[in-house]
């Protein structure tokens, strides 16, 4: 039995998400955050080595990060659906942008995040080369989605299941403003609006409304 750990508000909501749009067979256990430090309960830090979200087992695999699991879900259970092949239009679009979520997206907005705590000031010569690291990777997503409707084409793929999170509910844990960029916007309002993504978001987490606007809540 396919089984998705997912710990409440994290990036493992992009396995349920993924597993929406599949249309596959799995077991959800959710597990929440400690009160203390808003990190992964002991239950859940012992299933993987990591203990990190997102986690998956199916019959004796533990299986831990986002885009093993994504493609190990996709090749395994979906018959190769939401990913683009080779020789295929938007292969290595593909390809770019589902590394690219992880890869460049997310940790450029964590590095802020980190420096900002550490020294705000504008006098953090660090800091401010990491903010316009960040414009620079947010203008090139925004000059993507004016090209075209998902990140490899005219249809979603699993590239846009794996950046969707860091444009959104991880802005409760690193607040930004997307008002510069409308071409992300409209695309957070056409994921929003997908079946499979509302059941994933109510499934995942049904006390947290999604983030898909441009400011983040307070």
């Amino acid at each position: 039995m396919l089984t998705l750990h997912h710990l409440g508000r994290s990036q493992s909501e992009r396995i349920v998400w993924l597993c929406e749009e599949l249309g596959l067979d799995y077991e959800l256990k959710r597990y929440e955050r400690r009160k203390d430090n808003r990190l992964a309960p002991p239950e859940y830090k012992a299933l993987h080595p990591m203990g990190t979200a997102p986690i998956i087992t199916d019959g004796d695999l533990v299986l831990g990060e986002s885009g093993a699991i994504a493609e190990y879900l996709i090749e395994t259970h979906g018959n190769g659906r939401l990913a683009v092949k080779r020789g295929q239009p938007g292969f290595t679009d593909y390809l770019y942008w589902f590394h690219f979520a992880n890869g460049t997206l997310q940790p450029v907005v964590l590095q802020v995040r980190y420096l900002e705590r550490a020294d705000p000031s504008e006098k953090n010569a660090v800091l401010q080369a990491a903010k316009e690291r960040f414009n620079l990777v947010f203008s090139t997503v925004e000059k993507r989605l004016g090209e075209a409707p998902y990140l490899a084409g005219k249809e979603l793929t699993a590239a846009d299941i794996m950046i969707v999170f860091s444009l959104t509910t991880m802005r409760l844990f690193k607040p930004y403003d997307l008002s510069p960029w409308p071409n992300i916007l409209a695309y957070l309002q056409r994921i929003g609006a997908r079946p499979a993504y509302q059941r994933a978001m109510q499934k995942a987490d049904p006390d947290m409304p999604p983030v898909l606007e441009a400011k983040p809540p307070v």
